[in-house]
C-alpha cells in the first residue's frame, strides 16, 4: 500500500518547496512537488525530483564508525551509539580539563534549514562553553548592505514581480538557484515585461532573458553608480518621492555621482558607455521596474557596499510607490518564531570567543589561547566548501585534533573524522521550516523511519547531553515538543488560525507586522542614502580584494542546477550531468595560452593549484574563468576542489565570505 505524505525540501534554497512523498513499506519510493503549496505550486528543481535516491542511497551511513586508518583515507570500524557517545564525551571532558571548553568548536551551516534540526546544537554548545561559530559563509553582506540603506524595513512581496514591466535578474542564476523566481519572471515577460539579466558570464538565466549584460566580477556597484549618474544628469528622478522618502540623495549627487559617468565606469565594469546609458534610461522610464538581487555579487570584498548601492536605484526613480516596483533581496522572518527557545543563549554563563566559519583553516592551524583541539561538524562539509581548502585540510590532518562528523555520507570532511555518526535525512525526522525567498512556512513530520541507526541532530545532542551527565530537562524534550515551543508563543506574524494550520502540516503564508513599501524602518524614517552611522556615509565604489592579487584571470565559482554547494554528489545521474569539474574560458584567453577545449589544465594562485578540464566557450567574457559546483574530492583528479583557490578574507560588511573574489593563472598540463 502506498501512502502519500507531505514534506518540505530541507536545503538552502529560497522557497522551502512543498513535497509529496510516496511511501511504501517504510521506504520513500518517489518524490513530487506539492501543487497546493502557495509559492512553489508543484515545481521542483532537478536535484529534488529523485530525492528518494539520496534518502535510500547505497552510500548512506547506517551506523557509528571509529577511525582505524590515517586521517583522510576513510578507513573505519563499526561501533555502537553507546560506544561513540561515551568516547566523544570522555574526550571532550579531557579537553575541557586540559584546555578549557573553548578548545572545542562546532561547525555547521545550512545542510538542513529546519528551525529545530539546523539549530539543534546551539543549546548544547552554549551549555558546554565551547567556542561560538560565526555562521556567515553565505550572504551576510547582502543583509548589511540592505540595513545600511533600509534599516529593518521588511522585504516586498516577491510575487509583485508579475506586475512589473521591467524585471532585472541581477547577479542571480535563477535557473539554478531560484526556479520559482524564474517562473514568475517569465510570467511577467508573457504579460509584456522586459526581462534583463546582469551577470559575470552567460548563465542559463541569461539565455532565458530578453537581454543579458555581462560585467566584470565585483563591478556591480560601479555599474549602479553610473546608472544613478545618468538618471540624475538627465532628470529622470522622481523628485516628489525623493523629497518625501529619501534622506541624503543631494549629498550623493554632489559628492559621489560626478565621478561615475558612464565613460569613467565603462572600463571598470566592461560595458560600453552607451550601453550603461541605455540601461539607466530604460530603467528610469519603466513604470514599475523590479530588481531581483542574487547573493553571488555579495561574495566580494565590496559586497555590502554593492547591495547598498544597487538598492538606491528604486528609491531615486520612485519604483517603491508602484505595484510591481522595487528590489527584492530576500525575506527576513526571524521574528515569526521565538528561536531562542531552541538556541538557549541563556545557557551561556559567559560569552566564549567567536570563530568565523570563513576562517576555519586559520582556526585549526593558528588559533591559540586555547588552540582548537576538537571539531564537531554537522550538516556541513567544510573540507570541500570552506574557503582556503588547503589550510582546512592541514588542520583536519592534525593527529591531536579530535574530530566528530554527524553525516549521511562519507563526505570529504567525514574522511578526516575520528568518530562518524550516521545522520537522518529530512524525511526521517520532524521539523519546522521557513524560507527566505517568500514569507511561507511549513511544519512536517517524519515520513519514514530512520535508515539504519541514523539519528537526527536533536537526538544526537540529547544523547551527548546525557553522556556529559547533564540533568537539564530541556535536553529530554522531543523534536516535536521543541516545534510546539516555537508555535505556542504568539507573534505578530501569524494568527491563531495560521498557527493551527502549521500544526497540521499545511503550508502557510506569514505576514510581516509592518507592511512592506509603506513604512521605512530606519532611524530617520526615510530611505537613508546618507547614513552617517556607517564607516562610509555615502555609497561609493570600493575595490575588491582580488584587484591587487596580481593574477590575470578572475575566477568565478558558480552554481549548477545539478548540485547545491557540495550536496547531491551522491546521486550518480546528477553527477553525470555535470560530466566533470570543468573550467570555462573564452577562446581569446585559451588561444593566448595555447590551450585547447577538453585539455587538462591547472588553475593556480598563492593559495593552491587545482586541476580542471578546460571548456572553451563563448559564454565567458575575456578575463574571466568559471567553474560550476563544489565537487567531492573522490570524483576529481588532483584531490583539490575550487576552494583550494579561495581565500579566508571577509566582506566589507557582515564578515561574509569572499568566495567569488579570486584571481588565478591557468596553464596546460
Amino acid at each position: 500500500m502506498t501512502v502519500t505524505v507531505r514534506s518540505v525540501c530541507p536545503y538552502d534554497c529560497p522557497d522551502a518547496c512543498g513535497l509529496l512523498v510516496a511511501v511504501e513499506n517504510g521506504r520513500a519510493v518517489s518524490v513530487s512537488g506539492d501543487p497546493e503549496h502557495p509559492v512553489t505550486r508543484g515545481l521542483l528543481c532537478p536535484k529534488m525530483k529523485h530525492y528518494e535516491q539520496t534518502v535510500h542511497s547505497p552510500r548512506r551511513l547506517t551506523s557509528p564508525l571509529r577511525r582505524v586508518g590515517p586521517k583522510g583515507v576513510g578507513t573505519f570500524e563499526q561501533i555502537s551509539w553507546d560506544e561513540a557517545i561515551a568516547e566523544i564525551c570522555r574526550r571532550w571532558q579531557e579537553i575541557g580539563a586540559g584546555y578549557g571548553a573553548e578548545a572545542i568548536l562546532p561547525y555547521s551551516y545550512a545542510g538542513t534549514m529546519g528551525l529545530v534540526q539546523r539549530n539543534a546544537g546551539h543549546a548544547f554548545f552554549h551549555k558546554l562553553g565551547a567556542s561560538r561559530l560565526e555562521r556567515t559563509i553565505c550572504s551576510p553582506a547582502k543583509d548589511a548592505g540592505w540595513k545600511a540603506l533600509m534599516g529593518d524595513t521588511p522585504a516586498m512581496d516577491p510575487a509583485e514581480i508579475e506586475q512589473s514591466d521591467l524585471v532585472i535578474l541581477w547577479g542571480i542564476n535563477a535557473v539554478a538557484t531560484s526556479i520559482h523566481a524564474m517562473r514568475d519572471a517569465q510570467n511577467a515577460r508573457r504579460k509584456g515585461a522586459k526581462l534583463w539579466a546582469i551577470d559575470t558570464y552567460r548563465t542559463p538565466t541569461c539565455e532565458a532573458a530578453d537581454e543579458a549584460f555581462l560585467i566584470r566580477p565585483g563591478s556591480d556597484g560601479a555599474l549602479a553608480l553610473a546608472m544613478l549618474h545618468v538618471i540624475d544628469r538627465e532628470g529622470l528622478l522622481d523628485r516628489e518621492f525623493i523629497s518625501a522618502n529619501v534622506l541624503g540623495f543631494e549629498e550623493l549627487r554632489v559628492r559621489i555621482l560626478p565621478d561615475y559617468s558612464p565613460e569613467q565606469v565603462a572600463d571598470i565594469c566592461g560595458l560600453p558607455a552607451d550601453t550603461i546609458e541605455r540601461l539607466a534610461r530604460e530603467y528610469a522610464r519603466a513604470e514599475a521596474p523590479f530588481i531581483r538581487l542574487g547573493s553571488g555579487l555579495t561574495r566580494y570584498g565590496n559586497g555590502a557596499m554593492t547591495v547598498r548601492t544597487i538598492s538606491c536605484l528604486p528609491a531615486v526613480v520612485g519604483a517603491w510607490s508602484k505595484p510591481g516596483g522595487g528590489i527584492f533581496i530576500g525575506t527576513a522572518t526571524g521574528g515569526a518564531f521565538p528561536l531562542q527557545t531552541v538556541t538557549r543563549e541563556d545557557f551561556m554563563t559567559e560569552l566564549p570567543r567567536l570563530v568565523s566559519m570563513n576562517q576555519l583553516g586559520g582556526a585549526l592551524t593558528e588559533l591559540s589561547g586555547p588552540p582548537g583541539m576538537s571539531l564537531y561538524v554537522y550538516h556541513s562539509n567544510p573540507a570541500a566548501i570552506a574557503p582556503d581548502q588547503n589550510a582546512v585540510i592541514r588542520g583536519l590532518e592534525r593527529e591531536d585534533l579530535f574530530t566528530v562528523v554527524h553525516e549521511r555520507f562519507l563526505t570529504d570532511t567525514a574522511r578526516y573524522a575520528d568518530i562518524v555518526l550516521p545522520a537522518t535525512s529530512s524525511l526521517e525526522h520532524p521539523d519546522l521550516y521557513r524560507c527566505y525567498g517568500s514569507y511561507q512556512a511549513q511544519r512536517c513530520s517524519a515520513a519514514i523511519p530512520p535508515v539504519g541507526e541514523a539519528k537526527s541532530n536533536w537526538e544526537a545532542f540529547s544523547l551527548l547531553a546525557a553522556g556529559m551527565g547533564w540533568d537539564e530537562p530541556f535536553f529530554r524534550l522531543s523534536a516535536d515538543e521543541l516545534i510546539e515551543l516555537l508555535l505556542v508563543e504568539e507573534t505578530g506574524w501569524r494568527s491563531a488560525a495560521v498557527t493551527e494550520q502549521l500544526r497540521q502540516g499545511i503550508p502557510v503564508m506569514l505576514v510581516p507586522p509592518t507592511e512592506p513599501k509603506k513604512q521605512w524602518l530606519t532611524q530617520s524614517g526615510k530611505i537613508e542614502v546618507l547614513n552617517e552611522r556607517e564607516a562610509e556615509p555615502l555609497p561609493r565604489r570600493l575595490a575588491t580584494h582580488a584587484e591587487h592579487d596580481g593574477y590575470p584571470l578572475r575566477l568565478q565559482p558558480a552554481t549548477t542546477p545539478y548540485a547545491l554547494n557540495s550536496g547531491f554528489y551522491e546521486q550518480d545521474d546528477l553527477r553525470a550531468k555535470q560530466k566533470c569539474m570543468e573550467l570555462l574560458m573564452s577562446r581569446v584567453d585559451a588561444e593566448a595560452r595555447c590551450l585547447a577545449d577538453g585539455q587538462a589544465v591547472i588553475a593556480r594562485n598563492d593559495r593552491g593549484a587545482v586541476r580542471f578540464t578546460l571548456k572553451v566557450t563563448d559564454r565567458v567574457p575575456t578575463g574571466t574563468v568559471v567553474t560550476e559546483g563544489v565537487w567531492w574530492r573522490e570524483f576529481i583528479p588532483g584531490g583539490r576542489g575550487v576552494n583550494a583557490l579561495t581565500s579566508q578574507r571577509l566582506t566589507d560588511g557582515g564578515r561574509g565570505s569572499t568566495l567569488y573574489d579570486v584571481t588565478v593563472e591557468v596553464k596546460g598540463l
